[in-house]
């Protein structure tokens, strides 16, 4: 019988760390710079990194009162929302999407439309919530930028949309693609008018949008980095079996080339559209 008896080594395990009382959510992480940035410094700077100015996605309210007089928003057409016309059948229905992305937002759609002043000046105007089933225009987002045009020509007041979408609705079909139409339309009637049109692209900016009154503004803003196109850039590559250019399809990329105005940033948004109208 051996005189000392050999124990079984354990490890200690180690005890969690005791809470601080310091709630979650209170920073978030930089994808460009990769600084962690204090939420409330963010909401200051309309969601704009201050170590970099990365453009964090912005919310389609927030948007229209950061530019607006006395962030100062009269919103038109409430209301409305989309129905399942074609009782679209897939993973998940169209209506139990829409529902998720209704209670998700605090949105009907993915646009919000109505009035308000820009430097003193009564101005007809839109923007699109990207966290809506990715901005995708269907057939009440497109109604609702034509009314927003329509408003436009019966005060006779310059209209200015900020876009941010991946394209057409593909759960309403051939209803969304119209609405490629319809808009463009009601864009060639405010310009008969003599009234501006001023449109602004923001990150992403792609597609159905894009290839109808998105591209079709007096004046073509876009925020920084923003990526603009029609196909993404997976698809172009493959269908041209080609190597892209660096920087492709963002907002410097189509500048350098002509087919954007003006790259501003959020912050001067604002001053930029006021001086603008003052111009037009």
């Amino acid at each position: 019988m051996p005189v000392f008896e050999r124990r079984k080594y354990e490890p200690k395990k180690e005890s969690k760390p005791r809470s601080r009382g310091v709630p979650g959510g209170l920073w978030t992480k930089c994808p460009e710079c990769n600084e962690m940035v204090y939420n409330q410094v963010l909401k200051k700077t309309l969601q704009v990194c201050p170590k970099c100015t990365h453009h964090f996605p912005l919310g389609a309210r927030e948007r229209l009162i950061s530019v607006c007089d006395g962030a100062k928003f009269q919103e038109h057409d409430a209301g409305m929302e989309a129905v399942d016309v074609l009782q679209f059948k897939g993973v998940a229905s169209y209506t139990s999407k829409l529902k998720a992305n209704r209670k998700k937002t605090g949105l009907k759609d993915a646009i919000i439309a109505g009035m308000g002043k820009i430097g003193g000046r009564e101005v007809s105007l839109a923007a699109m919530e990207f966290a809506f089933l990715g901005g995708s225009m269907g057939a009440v987002v497109g109604e609702k930028v034509t009314r927003t045009i329509e408003r436009g020509l019966q005060k006779k007041a310059p209209v200015i949309v900020f876009s941010a979408s991946g394209g057409a609705r593909m759960y309403e079909g051939m209803f969304s693609l119209m609405q490629m139409a319809k808009t463009s339309g009601a864009l060639a009637r405010l310009g008969a008018a003599g009234l501006p049109f001023v449109s602004v692209l923001t990150n992403p900016t792609m597609a159905g949008v894009m290839a109808s009154y998105a591209s079709l503004g007096d004046v073509i803003l876009a925020e920084p980095r923003a990526m603009i196109g029609f196909a993404g850039a997976r698809v172009i590559k493959e269908t041209t079996q080609q190597e892209l250019p660096k920087g492709f399809q963002t907002s410097e990329f189509l500048h350098e080339r002509g087919l954007i105005d003006l790259i501003v940033p959020r912050p001067e948004m604002k001053e930029t559209l006021a001086r603008l109208l003052r111009y037009l």
